[in-house]
Formats: C-alpha cells, sequence, structure tokens
C-alpha cells in the first residue's frame, strides 16, 4: 500500500511538472497551425518569418503572451495566438524549443566586418558588443530572457533591428535594444544580421 501511495505521488508529481514546464508532444500536435510560416520543425521556410527552432522556450513563451496582450504588435500573430490558453504556449514553446535550427552562411569577409562590431562594439559612438547579453555563439542567456540569435534568417534580424531602432517594437528589457539600435547605422545592421545568422 505504501508503495503504491509513492507511485501515485511521484506520476502526479510528474505530472504537474510536465504541465508546468510544457509538453512537447503535445505542442508538436498543436504545431500544426503554425506550419504555414515557421515550418514543421520551426524552420521558417521563407525569411520573412523568423525560425523558431531551437529558441529559449521562456523567450517563445514571452512573445506568445505579448503578442496576445498587444505589448507586441504584429497583426497576424495576434489572430494567431487569440485563442491559445497558457497551456498552449506552454506547449509550443517547448516543442519549438526542443527543435534543431538550419545553419546559415555568410562569406568570410562579411563575417570578420560583422564579427569586430559583435564582439567589441564601438566605444566612440556608446555601442556596446552584442557579445555581452547574448554570448560569443549567438546563444543568449535564457535567465536574463536575452535570446538567442544565432541561425536565424539574416533578413529577420535585420527586420527586428530596424523595428527596434525606428521603436516600431519596444518589448526588450528596459529599453536596452531600442537604445542600442537607435545608435546603429544601415550598414551596421546589415553587417550584424548576416554574421550573426552565421553564428553555432
Amino acid at each position: 500500500m505504501n508503495k503504491l501511495l509513492v507511485t501515485l505521488i511521484a506520476l502526479f508529481g510528474f505530472s504537474n511538472l510536465a504541465f508546468a514546464q510544457g509538453d512537447i508532444e503535445a505542442g508538436k500536435a498543436k504545431s500544426a497551425t503554425c506550419v504555414a510560416c515557421h515550418g514543421e520543425d520551426g524552420n521558417a521556410p521563407s525569411d520573412l518569418y523568423p525560425k523558431l527552432a531551437g529558441q529559449h522556450k521562456s523567450y517563445l513563451e514571452k512573445q506568445l503572451i505579448q503578442f496576445k496582450s498587444g505589448e507586441r504588435n504584429n497583426a497576424i500573430m495576434a489572430g494567431m495566438v487569440a485563442t491559445l490558453s497558457e497551456q498552449d504556449m506552454k506547449d509550443l514553446s517547448a516543442y519549438y524549443a526542443a527543435q534543431t535550427p538550419t545553419p546559415e552562411t555568410v562569406s568570410p569577409e562579411v563575417a570578420q566586418a560583422g564579427r569586430n562590431l559583435y564582439m567589441g562594439g564601438d566605444i566612440e559612438r556608446g555601442i556596446p558588443g552584442c557579445v555581452a547579453c547574448h554570448g560569443p555563439r549567438g546563444n543568449g542567456l535564457e535567465l536574463a530572457k536575452f535570446p538567442k540569435i544565432s541561425n536565424q534568417h539574416p533578413a529577420y534580424i535585420k527586420s527586428q533591428l530596424e523595428m527596434f531602432r525606428s521603436k516600431a517594437r519596444n518589448n526588450d528589457p528596459n529599453g536596452m535594444m531600442v537604445d542600442i539600435s537607435a545608435k546603429l547605422t544601415d550598414a551596421d545592421i546589415e553587417l550584424l544580421s548576416k554574421y550573426i545568422s552565421a553564428l553555432h
């Protein structure tokens, strides 16, 4: 009897943990409506849409929540998340976080030019190196909610930097990306986007 009770408690506890963290298999089933834009495994076939594969679960969940609340503005995503429950968001985030992103490549010349700004920033212009928050390989820092940016479509990275610069997007922690991107030129954004996309 005691063994049965212990087993039931263990199973119940595990079930609750999976529920809280998100269920990958449930997320896969729920991702059917996301495939057209983000691909079957989160590797979006078009650079109009971001790759979700391998992104931090907490970051994905935050974006879904903010699309639903209107804190992050996107007409397409607002419609897609309108009927999602909190558990749906956890499951979808867990599924995409568990997928593997496809790699991107750039020429060595472009990579070197972008690397200088990414790693060292530009002190004279008050631009910190991206490496401080996103890491040397672009893996970000999940606990601080700094996203993984490596292996992303360069065109998508470029569009997001431009949106931060124009303040069309402003759901970043403490306005950090808005402040930094305001100091970036079009050429800076072009180089950074290509360099970041090829990080792995």
